[in-house]
């Protein structure tokens, strides 16, 4: 039968060994590519958040002084609201709303797709929920703009990047010329004044979107990675973003393959690229135009994340990384700026069987995590709210 980790492997089908062991280490704990003059002083060592508890009553294990809720669920009502959730919810973040409240975006990866949102009171309760995209397919994940809109991904060989407006008054706008291909996320790099792009195919590569007019998105020029042996990437320009001969990818003669890239995270000069396929997650340095690989889910038989997804990071600089992978227990993991990685959180039991987790993203506070499980309940998605004592 083999341990419950060993069953894991088994579920994505891949062994151990023929994987050097990359060490963790970057920007982001502030020294992983050799820091700078600039950099601040490392914080006090943090360790992970603790054993988890028994499930709740969602079939959430959490660790002690955590408690979590469900928001939303699909096919259901909003309490507080006349607006049905919509099904297989996916990507999200969250946004300040005006009076001191918030507003969390989920899309929804199903072929009718789009995007909806909860708005929520000050005081955590949710006031409205409603739809801001319609009239599109498989919205996967993206990302959130410092100027307050969420990029929504499509996620099939047409897709294309919706900018919406979490609180509905405007409508969204598609910006082919961020390329026309199997979206998957997206990352908003607001001193380099670029956005960064993933793309979920096990040969898919790694872009990168230079706006003509910062920050007008509408259009600029669209680029691939080339990556060195020793990490160095070259950025190339696709001929055809619009892939109206051949896929964006193929364009570009020996680019480097990134296996299903799917979560991406801009903080701190660093890009967070999480390649579902090998189970890795590399770190981008913007300034020095290097990357490497923090993270390497198959390098040992102990390593606590498979098949990385959906990322975020808190305040403190931890990373928070989905799974995805339908095993009887699914994660949300750590990395800690101390460089351990570890659980923070699970579900288990029938109401998750077959799911996968994403969705993952702080309020403005940092005080409460969101995730959703996307075929929770018997294939209808549902989000949820943890709240407790967060690293600050």
């Amino acid at each position: 039968m083999g341990s419950p980790l060993y069953r894991r492997r088994e579920a994505i089908g891949v062994g151990v060994g023929a994987v050097a062991t990359v060490a963790l280490g970057a920007a982001f704990w502030d020294d992983l590519f050799g820091g700078s003059e600039a950099s601040p002083a490392p914080r006090a060592p943090k360790r992970g958040y603790g054993a988890l508890a028994a499930p709740d009553e969602n079939g959430i294990r959490l660790p002690e002084g955590f408690s979590a809720r469900r928001v939303a669920l699909g096919g259901e009502k909003v309490p507080g609201s006349e607006y049905t959730w919509h099904r297989a919810s996916d990507g999200g973040a969250a946004f300040r709303a005006d009076d001191g409240g918030w507003i969390l975006v989920s899309n929804s990866e199903e072929l009718r797709g789009g995007a909806g949102a909860l708005r929520f009171g000050r005081d955590g309760q949710i006031r409205d929920a409603y739809r801001i995209l319609d009239g599109t397919t498989n919205n996967c994940a993206g990302g959130p703009t410092p100027w307050g809109t969420w990029l929504s991904c499509e996620e099939y060989g047409e897709g294309r990047v919706w900018e919406c407006d979490p609180g509905g008054a405007r409508k969204a706008k598609v910006h082919d010329a961020m390329g026309v291909f199997k979206h998957e996320a997206a990352a908003v790099d607001p001193r380099g004044k670029r956005v960064y792009l993933t793309e979920d195919v096990i040969d898919g590569a790694f872009y990168r979107f230079t706006p003509r007019r910062w920050p007008d998105l509408s259009e600029g020029r669209l680029e691939l990675a080339k990556v060195t042996r020793d990490g160095a990437v070259e950025w190339v320009a696709v001929p055809d973003p619009l892939a109206k001969r051949s896929p964006t990818r193929h364009q570009v003669p020996a680019y480097t393959e990134f296996a299903r890239a799917e979560g991406i995270w801009f903080d701190s000069g660093t890009v967070y690229v999480a390649t579902t396929g090998d189970s890795r997650i590399h770190a981008y340095d913007t300034g020095a135009e290097r990357v490497k690989v923090i993270y390497d889910g198959l390098a040992k038989r102990s390593a606590p994340l498979l098949r990385v997804d959906n990322i975020t990071a808190s305040r403190a600089g931890e990373l928070f990384v989905c799974e995805d992978i339908s095993t009887e227990e699914i994660d949300i993991g750590v990395i800690t700026r101390d460089r351990k990685v570890s659980r923070f959180l699970s579900v288990t039991g029938p109401k998750h069987a077959g799911s996968e987790l994403t969705g993952v993203a702080f309020d403005p506070s940092g005080k409460r995590l969101y995730f959703s499980s996307q075929r929770a309940e018997q294939l209808r998605g549902a989000v949820y709210e943890v709240s407790g004592p967060f690293r600050a």
